[in-house]
């Protein structure tokens, strides 16, 4: 049996915060924590380590916006938010921002569900993509790097393209290092400033 998604919920109106943390519990949600404001929320999330959270202010702001990009740099979230400010502008930088989801009307006990359903799946989709793009980024600079180590072995040491990467796989066996990092070292010995 799998623990209970953590939740914390950041209400503005304390009547819809309660109605909606009474729903959560009642699905079987885990209520970490319920905030009034999204005043250090960085701080909130870094003490609860929520699985999500669901955020509805009256009056969404730049700060929380602000907040919302850095929590997603520094301790990637999935974050549903609901609001009444449907504009375009705004949304867009909401999702900029980290946001998963965003419902463009109020929270609701009945759209609670679908939005943290949404919010979760959105997240794994767009880590899956990042956690790609940097393996990918890793393979470039690797490529990069062993290049250029290549070429300097050609320039410095007169050898042809293939015998300058056999020296550069030897010495990676050899020494039990990767290529990039014989690759690195070669660098360094040839152009030890740069």
């Amino acid at each position: 049996m799998s623990k209970p998604l953590g939740i914390m919920l950041v209400d503005d109106q304390p009547e819809r915060a309660a109605m909606v943390s009474s729903q959560l519990r009642a699905a079987g949600y885990h209520l970490l924590a319920q905030l009034s404001s999204a005043e250090g929320l960085l701080h909130q999330v870094e003490r609860h380590r929520p699985d999500i959270v669901l955020i509805d202010i009256e009056s969404p702001d730049r700060d929380i916006l602000e907040s919302l990009a850095i929590i997603n740099r520094q301790a990637p979230t999935p974050v549903a938010m609901f609001s009444a400010r449907g504009n375009a502008e705004f949304i867009a930088r909401a999702v900029e921002s980290g946001v998963s989801a965003y419902m463009a009307e109020g929270m609701s006990a009945e759209r609670v569900q679908p939005a943290i359903e949404i919010a979760m799946a959105q997240f794994r989709s767009y880590q899956q993509l990042r956690q790609s793009l940097e393996r990918t980024q890793q393979q470039l600079d690797e490529r990069k790097t062993i290049e250029r180590a290549k070429g300097l072995l050609m320039a410095k040491k007169n050898l042809s393209e293939d015998a300058a990467h056999k020296t550069l796989r030897n010495l990676a066996m050899n020494s039990n290092s990767t290529m990039r990092d014989v690759a690195e070292q070669i660098i360094h010995y040839f152009q030890p400033g740069k």
